[in-house]
């Protein structure tokens, strides 16, 4: 054990992983097991989900494992492709959509650890791997009560700030 943290090992299929407002998170290193020092998901982002502008004290960083995603970055946009690597500082004002017609998957790492715990609250447990009809039922777009209660959460519990969300 380094600093609190024990050694993990994580087989695939075999973290948790919710469906969150059409998207899949897999939650493959929780604060809890990293002493609160991070957290690492893989998220797959269907075509055209977009993650809205906000802000949070955590520093984020995002690495492209397949797809185009386009990120706003304060007033810069990029598009992020295969293998590119972006630093999201905290209380940066940041939003990202994959602009593909395919998935998008990035591995998203939070620092310090906790937050990650979003996305098992506000989704729903899936056990993978899922079937095609599966991926087709959970990549209906969301339901506006289904965003409400995201960003209600996310601002109230997790200390998201969605600078333009009134």
């Amino acid at each position: 054990m380094v600093n609190g943290i024990k050694p993990m090992f994580v087989q695939p299929n075999k973290s948790s992983t919710y469906s969150v407002l059409g998207d899949l998170y897999t939650l493959l290193a929780e604060g809890k097991d990293t002493s609160g020092a991070y957290g690492l998901v893989e998220v797959v982002m269907q075509p055209q989900s977009i993650i809205p502008s906000h802000t949070h004290e955590q520093v984020e960083a995002h690495y492209i494992i397949a797809g185009e995603i386009e990120y706003q970055l304060d007033s810069q946009t990029v598009v992020a492709t295969k293998g590119a690597f972006l630093h999201i500082g905290a209380c940066q004002v940041h939003s990202f959509k994959n602009i593909g017609s395919e998935p998008a998957k990035l591995l998203m790492w939070v620092t310090p650890g906790g937050p990650e715990q979003f996305f098992a609250e506000a989704g729903q447990p899936v056990k993978l791997p899922i079937s095609e009809e599966e991926k087709r039922r959970l990549s209906q777009p969301p339901s506006p009560a289904d965003i409400e209660k995201a960003v209600e959460l996310a601002s109230t519990k997790y200390g998201l700030t969605f600078p333009l969300v009134k």
